[in-house]
């Protein structure tokens, strides 16, 4: 199997082989006992695998190139040989959740040892001979509440189509790890996330003491991104801070190019502080000494942190306006919502410092074109960067079978998901602005249907994260029945009292009201580590609904001003055990009878694909619906949504 792939990719930049990637280590190793996960074992007899190899690849006849790599490597690549690559994978994302040491978000556990983060990530790092090379990566380094990984995709994609080898860093994910990992816009591929992932694992996994563990999950990733993007030889890596700044695990990044804080709100306040001041603090962490750095407008407060940080540490720090819409020379952006204008404006001037700062800025912007225009190829990366699950609109119609005619097709309703994975109040009230715009646009134009058996990627090329491609009118479009849709579910760490009264009163304001809210459990859990094609648990009879029947509670108080003891004493809940029949989606709100314990606006569905399965089966029953579905409250619901969709 292996040979192939590496028959095809040998002439790539930085490839499998030809040049040498990873560190030589100077020790030999024998065969050791594999771990008691199912982990590839660490290291072989290198000879025997060389041989073996050479004659394998002369069998095969393939060009047999000798490897100066290092043991871990070949016995990696041999592991991948000898494994289908699925069950490789698998054994990777599990290993990679073992190293959760949150059961949930908001946990405290401590991590064992003498050293802290920062100390730690410098030791991993010198562990796999990353210091130096690490130092070489020239960096765009990007904190923030709101927007960081939108400017950081902003960015990546105007680098990227301004001719650099881009490297990107992003979190969280939302179907699969590789996500995080993008080398020139492209996820990294099963095989040299294997590759990579295994060599630092091995390493890592040998010189693990008491004193110093394994790394939790978020600071292995960023030691993986280092070390993808050190072995791909990128010319830019631009690095999103997980969570805070200060004390993230990327801020062992001690020369960056240059720093960006996007828009600040209160968001993860049980580990950053609970006021603005305090969060802006630990954002202002990443800044360097004499370093520039770019910020959005921010309240006073929030300023005022960020500015006394910078004069402290000598960095240069400018305020940039959102970008005017009249520099895309009639270009869109590609990322839906006014508030992208702010993250366009930041990820320019990130882009023309890092330019100006490694010797490239003259190449694009030429003497008569001055600071003013945007070259074409700033022009391209705004109108083209694409990033999942943020203001998002995927049209589903696995409600009629892909490989019908369209006539048939035309038998069914509409479905239509809107996904933003929107989670603080900020973030939710730019969420209900985008979504009343967008769906008052799919109301006058006729639908783009796409089947749930396209990959979201080449849905999402024609979509353009909501700007709809628009196809000749039908008539027939004009008749639909429109139902808005509310699909929720949050953390119990956020505060859905703060969350759901602001996407109720934004959306009301825009004239947006919701037929219905439906509240459902995620199925992604936080200490495990999946992939798009991992098993999707069918067993619902164990899940515990009581967080969100209290978010239903909540809702008919928002909706109708029902006392919640009322709700609280009259809901059962154990109400959840099917679907909603197919009435109540057309029920009156007059319906509604506290008293009984029948609402009429909400339900609690037990699981996400009985959701979705009931949301197709509503469409494919009327052929004159349209169901607009906000997916919102949470990216690990959002991704589990695009999960459903793609398979």
């Amino acid at each position: 199997m292996f040979p192939a792939l590496i028959h095809t990719i040998t002439h790539l930049k930085g490839g499998i082989f030809g040049v040498p990637l990873f560190h030589k280590r100077e020790s030999q190793f024998s065969i050791r006992t594999p771990w008691g996960l199912s982990f590839p074992p660490a290291y072989v007899d290198t000879y025997s695998l060389s041989r073996r190899r050479k004659i394998y690849s002369q069998e095969k006849g393939f060009r047999y190139q000798s490897m100066e790599k290092p043991e871990s490597d070949v016995a990696i690549i041999d592991y991948l040989q000898d494994v289908p690559l699925s069950d490789s994978y698998e054994a990777a994302l599990e290993a990679l959740s073992s190293l959760i040491r949150q059961q949930k978000r908001g946990d405290q556990k401590t991590i064992g040892g003498k050293y802290g983060k920062l100390d730690r990530m410098q030791m991993y790092l010198k562990i796999l001979d990353l210091e130096e090379r690490v130092a070489g990566l020239k960096i765009i380094h990007v904190a923030g509440t709101k927007g960081k990984g939108s400017t950081c995709t902003f960015c990546e994609a105007i680098l990227r189509e301004s001719g650099f080898r881009t490297g990107l860093f992003t979190s969280p994910h939302l179907i699969d790890v590789r996500e995080r990992f993008r080398i020139n816009g492209v996820d990294i591929s099963e095989v040299k996330f294997l590759l990579y992932f295994w060599n630092c694992w091995n390493q890592l996994k040998e010189h693990e003491t008491e004193d110093l563990p394994m790394p939790p999950l978020f600071q292995f990733l960023t030691v993986l991104a280092f070390k993808i993007f050190v072995c791909e030889q990128v010319d830019v890596s631009i690095i999103e801070v997980g969570l805070g700044g200060r004390n993230d695990s990327t801020n062992v990044i001690e020369k960056p190019v240059v720093c960006g804080i996007t828009s600040l709100g209160m968001d993860h306040t049980e580990t950053l502080g609970n006021t603005i001041g305090q969060i802006a603090s630990h954002k202002a962490g990443i800044f360097k000494h004499q370093i520039p750095a770019f910020t959005v407008l921010q309240v006073s407060e929030a300023m005022d942190v960020l500015q006394e940080n910078a004069r402290e540490l000598m960095v240069p720090l400018k305020v940039v306006e959102p970008l005017d819409s009249k520099a895309l020379n009639g270009l869109k952006l590609s990322l839906s919502g006014d508030h992208q204008f702010s993250n366009a404006g930041l990820a320019v001037s990130l882009c023309r410092s890092w330019l100006q700062r490694t010797g490239n800025c003259e190449k694009l912007f030429q003497k008569d074109n001055g600071e003013a225009n945007l070259p074409e190829a700033f022009l391209r990366g705004l109108s083209t960067a694409h990033i999942s699950g943020r203001a998002q609109i995927v049209h589903d119609s696995s409600s009629s079978s892909s490989h019908v005619s369209s006539e048939v097709a035309e038998t069914s309703g509409d479905l239509i998901f809107y996904l933003d994975g929107a989670h603080s109040p900020e973030s939710i009230e730019a969420c209900a602005k985008w979504f009343s715009v967008a769906v008052k646009g799919n109301n006058q134009s006729p639908s783009l249907v796409l089947s749930s058996s396209h990959n979201i990627e080449n849905i999402n090329v024609v979509r353009k994260n909501g700007h709809v491609q628009h196809e000749k009118c039908n008539i027939q479009e004009f008749n639909k029945i429109s139902k808005k849709i509310l699909l929720f579910n949050c953390m119990e760490v956020r505060d859905p009292q703060i969350l759901l009264p602001g996407l109720v009163s934004t959306c009301a304001s825009s004239g947006t009201f919701f037929s219905k809210a439906i509240f459902v459990p995620s199925i992604s859990t936080y200490n495990k580590v999946t992939s798009g094609t991992s098993v999707i648990p069918s067993d619902i009879s164990s899940k515990d609904l009581s967080w969100q029947f209290s978010l239903q509670r909540l809702w008919e108080r928002i909706v109708h001003g029902i006392d919640t003891d009322l709700l609280e004493k009259s809901t059962k809940m154990d109400g959840a055990e099917t679907s909603p029949h197919r009435e109540f989606l057309y029920e009156d709100a007059s319906n509604c009878s506290p008293s009984n314990g029948y609402l009429a606006c909400s339900a609690v569905i037990p699981s996400l694909p009985l959701t979705i399965k009931w949301l197709r089966d509503c469409v494919r029953e009327n052929p004159s619906l349209r169901l607009q579905v906000l997916v919102t409250g949470s990216l690990h619901l959002v991704g589990d949504v695009l999960k459903l969709i793609r398979r």
